[in-house]
């Protein structure tokens, strides 16, 4: 009997047209990936990274306070601790709100029938930010420099909300109107 020769090129015996349609598939979904999830996972390396001992309050502290000091050199050492203590909670609210705003544009841009905005991809989004924000204080309990805080958690989802309120906003205000 002759030998049946292989349909395809990869020594298969059927037709291996599907696996190199699933193959394509993937390859063209990754653009998309890199453009919606890409940007989330590097902001979220980032806030990782500063979990580290090199961004403790001490650490930040040589290079914030005396940058206070030489503003305003008659301030008392209490009141550029507070001021130092806010600026830092004022980066942990704009990081989260920052991590809320990638991660609802990642969400935002996947294929269903919730309409342009959606309060599903809303708490969708605000539940990552909180879970992120306490594994990211997980995270500090390890850093011996560091001093992992349960209100950090909620300041934390604080500007991940202030973030989706912001867009919230910004979208009633492209919103067009109707007139009579």
């Amino acid at each position: 009997m002759p030998k049946k020769r292989p349909i395809c090129k990869f020594n298969c015996d059927s037709d291996c047209r599907p696996r190199r349609i699933l193959f394509f598939i993937r390859v063209q979904k990754l653009p998309i990936f890199l453009k919606y999830w890409l940007p989330v996972l590097v902001w979220m390396a980032l806030i990782f990274s500063a979990s580290a001992d090199s961004h403790s309050a001490e650490r930040s502290s040589r290079f914030f306070e005396p940058f206070l000091h030489w503003l305003f050199p008659q301030m008392p050492q209490t009141s550029v601790d507070q001021i130092h203590h806010i600026f830092r909670k004022c980066c942990h609210l704009a990081a989260y709100a920052v991590l809320a705003l990638l991660l609802w544009r990642a969400l935002h841009q996947s294929k269903n029938n919730l309409p342009p905005w959606s309060w599903p991809k809303v708490g969708g989004t605000l539940l990552i930010v909180s879970l992120y924000g306490a594994s990211d204080e997980f995270h500090q309990s390890f850093v011996p420099t560091r001093t992992p805080l349960v209100s950090d958690v909620f300041i934390d989802t604080a500007g991940g909300a202030i973030g989706l309120f912001a867009l919230w906003i910004f979208h009633l205000c492209r919103k067009p109107k109707l007139h009579k």
